[in-house]
């Protein structure tokens, strides 16, 4: 199971195959179901993932095992919203209050927007309350204490345009009156590259342990044929000879002008740094206690991989 993306595409067309087996894909309408159903029920023999997902479910024993092909990255900045017509004018302004996000507290823009909120902004996470819309993808999670569920039924955006929260992390909200917290978000995003080199991960691929335990060459011939893919993708955003470019096209066109590199590194060695980073946060954020070290969490035969 994997989301159609310009970095997978090759393998929907079937312009690129796999070498010694096939895949058989499932759509999935809303991509987390697909995750949900994955960690709860080991569903599909290979799926996408949100990072903290795994990581979280590794916690907890998961029967499955990434291998280090980075799907999906993005930026944060503009991941937290409030009303300007409210009293909070900047992030500092979150500490002792509430702030809603979106489903769960370990879905992986919330940590990754919250680890900028306290790198780059210098937010006490600690003393803000944490209001999820959801739950928790792995069952067996127990949130931190400045963690609780918001009213059944309620919205996080009218929370927030009713003054009942501060701001709220997770996607575009759909009324205008809510905008980015951190101005200049896509700028803001940008400048944390360049300055920073923060490039967050947010999916990776997982297969499940019982195919490797019985084929243990199938991560790395997994992880050959997503990078033959990613390849071809980044080929194309290269001679700028994708038609009709989405938004994420658009971005990783200039990730790659700004780095001038592969906008999509796939490998643990590229990607160490970014992993850690993760990793730190997941512990300060009272997600994981302790920080598996980031080669445990691929499968053996990939750790040297990269592409």
């Amino acid at each position: 199971m994997t989301r159609t993306q310009g970095d997978n595409e090759a393998l929907k067309t079937g312009e690129v195959t796999p070498h010694g087996f096939r895949f058989e894909f499932e759509e999935v309408p809303v991509l987390v179901h697909a995750f949900r159903r994955m960690v709860r029920g080991l569903e599909f023999d290979v799926s996408e993932m949100a990072l903290t997902t795994y990581v979280v479910a590794k916690a907890h024993g998961a029967r499955f095992t990434a291998v280090p092909a980075f799907l999906v990255r993005g930026f944060h900045h503009g991941a937290v919203f409030h009303d300007p017509a409210s009293e909070v004018r900047e992030p500092k302004d979150l500490e002792g209050r509430r702030v809603g996000v979106s489903r769960g507290y370990t879905v992986t823009t919330g940590v990754w927007a919250r680890a900028v909120l306290q790198d780059e902004y210098g937010v006490d996470l600690g003393k803000v309350t944490w209001v999820l819309s959801g739950d928790e993808h792995v069952a067996g999670f127990r949130a931190p204490s400045n963690v609780e569920s918001a009213p059944p039924g309620s919205s996080l955006e009218e929370m927030v345009a009713a003054g009942e929260l501060a701001a709220t992390i997770g996607p575009a909200p759909k009324s205008p009156g809510l905008v980015p917290l951190i101005p200049d978000a896509v700028e803001a995003g940008f400048t944390a590259l360049r300055e920073r080199g923060l490039y967050p991960i947010n999916h990776l691929v997982v297969i499940r342990n019982e195919l490797l335990e019985e084929r243990p060459e199938l991560a790395a011939d997994v992880f050959d044929v997503f990078a033959r893919a990613k390849r071809l993708y980044v080929e194309r955003l290269r001679a700028g000879s994708i038609d009709s470019p989405t938004a994420t096209d658009t971005m990783y066109r200039r990730v790659m002008e700004t780095t001038g590199a592969d906008p999509l590194p796939y490998g643990i060695e590229p990607n160490r740094a970014v992993l850690e980073l993760l990793l730190r946060h997941a512990v300060d954020q009272r997600i994981i206690e302790q920080p598996p070290s980031v080669d445990e969490l691929f499968a053996e035969t990939t750790r040297t991989l990269t592409a």
